[in-house]
């Protein structure tokens, strides 16, 4: 994004000390770098890049023994911040905040939205000490988020008091954990409609494919999905297609892949399929007008 951590710890007065290498960091790294003006060590967990290859890092827990020796908090940008284990739908190696806070990270920072699935805001949760400073801190009041934000927020956050319940009704955890068979079925039942609405104008065919998380969460991930693949007939292209649906109302945002727009399942609910009918309907209009 356009804020990046060094430039928001500057404005701050902070001074930022980076340690290790860019694929390879070790503990001594942490311990050589610490001085008589240290006052924290910060991990910042790459939620949204991936570095591969030949690559190590210090684990939670032994950075938390290395702050005890020396008496200096341990703090966690976590980014994404997942309440979830999303291992069983084929997402692995992302902590949880329950598993940072548990490993012993004295304050940890997240999204409110992303993963999570809530409003765009952002937490801090960690020992009660810390969380104390910070809300004195006079800084609070001037970025605190407002009073809707945090209803939307406690309802989000409700929903995680029961499991099952948060993985239906929270459409960022429903989408992920949505089986491909039960996207297959979807897929066919999207083909099928604009079959029977647009079959003279559009040819439609259901494909596999893959789908991203996005939004800073899980890079490099697959998720296994069908789409349904859709080339205009009678002339009109399929970039002049996707430019239409941006503005039909409502907008219909499809990705352009292997020379045709793509509709995912997954991020459509099966109510929302007669407005992607009417959506498409309506940009082929246009281009015909």
């Amino acid at each position: 994004g356009s804020f990046r951590i060094p430039e928001v710890m500057a404005k701050s007065g902070a001074r930022l000390r980076e340690v290790g290498a860019t694929n390879r960091t070790h503990l001594r790294d942490y311990e050589n770098a610490v001085t008589s003006e240290t006052a924290a060590f910060l991990r910042v967990h790459t939620s949204n890049y991936r570095i591969q290859g030949f690559t190590s890092e210090v684990p939670l827990k032994e950075l938390r023994a290395l702050g005890d020796r020396f008496g200096l908090p341990v703090l966690e940008d976590l980014g994404s911040g997942s309440l979830c284990d999303f291992a069983g739908s084929g997402l692995a190696g992302e902590p949880t905040v329950q598993s940072v806070v548990a490993d012993g990270a004295d304050v940890v920072s997240f999204s409110g939205d992303k993963v999570l699935g809530g409003p765009q805001a952002g937490i801090i949760v960690g020992r009660k000490d810390f969380i104390e400073a910070i809300k004195r801190n006079p800084l609070n009041r001037a970025v605190r988020i407002d009073k809707m934000t945090l209803a939307a927020l406690e309802a989000t956050l409700r929903l995680y008091l029961d499991p099952e319940r948060a993985q239906r009704e929270i459409p960022t955890l429903r989408m992920i954990g949505t089986p491909e068979a039960t996207l297959k079925t979807q897929a066919g039942r999207l083909a099928r409609l604009l079959r029977e609405e647009l079959g003279g104008r559009l040819e439609v065919r259901t494909r596999k494919g893959v789908s991203r998380v996005g939004g800073g969460a899980f890079p490099e991930q697959d998720l296994a999905t069908v789409l349904v693949a859709l080339v205009p007939l009678g002339g009109a292209t399929v970039e002049a297609l996707r430019e239409a649906l941006l503005h039909t109302d409502p907008p219909l945002l499809v990705r352009v892949e292997g020379e045709a727009l793509c509709l995912d399942p997954r991020t459509l609910d099966t109510k929302e399929f007669a407005l992607a009918a009417r959506a498409l309907a309506q940009a082929l209009d246009g281009l015909q007008s």
